[in-house]
C-alpha cells in the first residue's frame, strides 16, 4: 500500500507537469491558428493618385502577399443619384486609385508600422490605412492571452517539480539504511539508487501513458471541437505520436534529473 502511494503521488504530480505542458501547447496551436485567421480576413487599403507598379511594391517587404486593386464602381454604386453617364465616367477618371494589400501572416504592431512608412515611400501612394487602433487591440488581448497561460503554466511546473524533489528526497530517507549497507559492501552509487531510478521511470512512462488517455479522450470530444469553430479556427488538440513523444521525454528527464540530484546530493553528504 505504501508504495502504491508512492507511486500515486509522483504519478499525480508529473501528470500536472504534462497536462499544463499540453495546454499550453493547445493555446499555443489556438493563437497560431487564429493568427493566420486574422491574417486572411486582414488588409490595408492603399490609396494612390495614379496607377502603382504592383511588382515594385511586393519586392519592397517579404510581408505583402498580394495587391489588388479595388474596383471604384463599388463606391461610384453607392454614390450615384441621379448621376449621368458622362459625370460617371468623369468621376472614375477623377478618383484616386484604391489597392488591397494582403499580408502573408498577421504583423505585430512595429512591423505594420514599419510597412506603412515603407508603403508611403512611393510617391504615387498618398495614403494607407492599416486600422492600426483595431488591429493593436486585437494583437494585445492575444499577447496577453498567451501571457497569463504561459505564467500559469510555468508556475504549476516549479511548484510541481517541488513537490516530486520532496518526495523522491522521501523516498530515499526511507530506503538510507539499505542505500548505505550497499555502500558498506562497497556496491556503487548508481547500484545503491538503481531503485530510485527504476521507480523515477515506471512512474514517468505511468504519467505519460495517462496522459495519452486523457487528452485522446479530450480531442474525441465534439464539443471542444465546437468552440473552437465558433471562433473559427480548427487545430490538432492533441498528435498521438508527436505529443506523446513530448510528454514521455518530458516525464523521464524530469523525473531522471531530480533523481540524479537527489543522488549527488547524498552522496556528498556521506
Amino acid at each position: 500500500m505504501k508504495s502504491f502511494k508512492n507511486h500515486l503521488s509522483l504519478v499525480i504530480a508529473l501528470l500536472s507537469i504534462l497536462f499544463s505542458l499540453q495546454v499550453f501547447t493547445i493555446v499555443e496551436r489556438a493563437i497560431d491558428a487564429y493568427k493566420e485567421n486574422l491574417a486572411k480576413n486582414y488588409a490595408l487599403v492603399v490609396v494612390a493618385q495614379k496607377r502603382v507598379d504592383v511588382d515594385k511594391l511586393l519586392e519592397k517587404s517579404e510581408l505583402i502577399a498580394s495587391i489588388n486593386e479595388i474596383s471604384p464602381d463599388s463606391i461610384i454604386t453607392k454614390l450615384n443619384s441621379g448621376i449621368s453617364k458622362q459625370n460617371i465616367a468623369l468621376l472614375k477618371v477623377t478618383l484616386p486609385k484604391f489597392y488591397k494589400v494582403k499580408l502573408k501572416r498577421y504583423p505585430s504592431p512595429n512591423e505594420l508600422e514599419k510597412l506603412t512608412k515603407l508603403l508611403l515611400r512611393s510617391q504615387s501612394i498618398e495614403k494607407v490605412e492599416a486600422f492600426s487602433k483595431t488591429h493593436d487591440t486585437t494583437y494585445k488581448l492575444l499577447l496577453l492571452f498567451k501571457t497569463v497561460i504561459s505564467v500559469f503554466a510555468f508556475t504549476v511546473i516549479i511548484v510541481t517539480i517541488l513537490l516530486i524533489f520532496k518526495e523522491l528526497r522521501i523516498w530515499q530517507f526511507k530506503h538510507n539504511e539499505r542505500m548505505s549497507i550497499m555502500g558498506l559492501f562497497g556496491a556503487p552509487v548508481w547500484l545503491r539508487s538503481a531503485v530510485l531510478f527504476r521507480l523515477a521511470i515506471v512512474d514517468a512512462v505511468i504519467a505519460s501513458i495517462l496522459s495519452f488517455v486523457i487528452f485522446s479522450y479530450l480531442s474525441s470530444l465534439s464539443w471542444i471541437e465546437e468552440q473552437f469553430s465558433n471562433i473559427g479556427i480548427s487545430i490538432v488538440l492533441f498528435d498521438k505520436i508527436y505529443d506523446f513523444l513530448i510528454m514521455l521525454g518530458v516525464s523521464i528527464v524530469v523525473s531522471m534529473l531530480l533523481a540524479t540530484f537527489i543522488v549527488l546530493g547524498h552522496k556528498e553528504e556521506v
